[in-house]
């Protein structure tokens, strides 16, 4: 078999004629995980200036760029979610040996990036998203992931052979046992009713179920960020250095750490302690922003963060949860015509 010769993927009639259009999707895609991981400081997680013992930024780096055929048929699909999930994380595993990278980000990823594709395809003028398509985005993506089946769930479970993810098991079903796929094919359990039975403990599948709310806040949080920073550089004498991305990016990351437990830390620790840490980021973002909803300027709140994130890596209390959901809204950003 091909690697990425997922056996369940349906691409849309019309959509192979025009590989510019998929390719653009996974372009965009593949440039938001890079664009995520190389964000510093970014609380507790790997970056281009820390590594964790056994997963390395190089490893995130590989990670991404080894994913883009995968991504690149997610824009010609519409189907097979759960067989384009394992696809990506075989890709992902077979180019790097640094463990699970972004089995999260994957998991949006597919989804927005079939909705994307399945969006395009209806475009007459220009593959580029105005900010009033974000929702219509979401909502297709929402759709993709209701209409998932049975086998979507088994390719799914199947995954987690090759990724090392920590994960909580969905009630019944132990994402740890084979025979749990027996069951679900007995029980013909849905890939979207495996999400919607985790959805109170794990801010993934709450994306999936609630219609991708959060990833559509981080887009919105990144392309206001840009824009304001656009609009000062604009009305300043000062030359100013930078392009601005990677202070969205941190911004957004301790806007949303702050407003929804990170669900990943409270798996890998408990409750209390992804509670402290939401609290924490909302300490620095007050801080940083002002009262009229501007910010102040990213080097003064710097030592702050830096604390912040020393203290994480210390306990090796990492919001990968939260750094899924940035990803997620970085890509509907650059789709969206994002650049710097």
């Amino acid at each position: 078999m091909n690697p990425i010769d997922t056996g369940f993927s349906c691409p849309i009639p019309g959509k192979g004629e025009d590989p510019w259009m998929s390719s653009l999707v996974a372009r965009c895609a593949q440039l938001a995980m890079l664009l995520e991981v190389s964000a510093s400081p970014k609380p507790g997680n790997v970056d281009k200036e820390h590594n964790y013992p056994d997963t390395c930024f190089e490893h995130f780096v590989a990670s991404s760029v080894s994913v883009y055929p995968v991504l690149e048929l997610a824009a010609r699909s519409s189907s097979g979610i759960g067989a384009l999930i394992r696809s990506a994380v075989r890709e992902s595993s077979a180019w790097q040996q640094g463990g699970n990278t972004h089995f999260g980000a994957f998991l949006l990823l597919i989804p927005l990036s079939m909705a994307a594709g399945n969006l395009f395809y209806s475009h007459k003028e220009s593959y580029k998203l105005s900010p009033e398509e974000f929702e219509a985005l979401a909502a297709r993506a929402h759709a993709f992931v209701r209409e998932t089946d049975c086998e979507d769930a088994v390719e799914f479970y199947r995954a987690f052979d090759v990724a090392e993810v920590r994960v909580n098991s969905v009630d019944e079903f132990n994402l740890g046992d084979p025979e749990s796929t027996a069951e679900l094919r007995e029980q013909g359990v849905t890939l979207y009713k495996l999400m919607d039975i985790a959805r109170g403990y794990d801010l993934i599948a709450n994306e999936w179920t609630s219609g991708f709310g959060r990833c559509l806040e981080g887009a919105r949080s990144i392309t206001e960020f840009m824009q304001a920073q656009k609009s000062r550089a604009e009305n300043s004498v000062l030359n100013c250095s930078g392009t601005g991305i990677n202070e969205a990016i941190v911004y957004t990351f301790l806007k949303l750490l702050s407003r929804h437990r990170d669900t990943f830390i409270q798996t890998k620790f408990d409750k209390d302690t992804a509670d402290h840490v939401s609290f924490r980021a909302g300490e620095i973002l007050s801080a940083w922003e002002k009262p009229s909803g501007h910010t102040r300027d990213f080097a003064s709140l710097l030592p702050a963060i830096q604390e912040f994130d020393s203290e994480l890596l210390k306990k090796r209390i990492n919001p990968g949860s939260t750094a899924d959901i940035i990803i997620a809204g970085l890509f509907i950003a650059l789709l969206g015509g994002l650049r710097f």
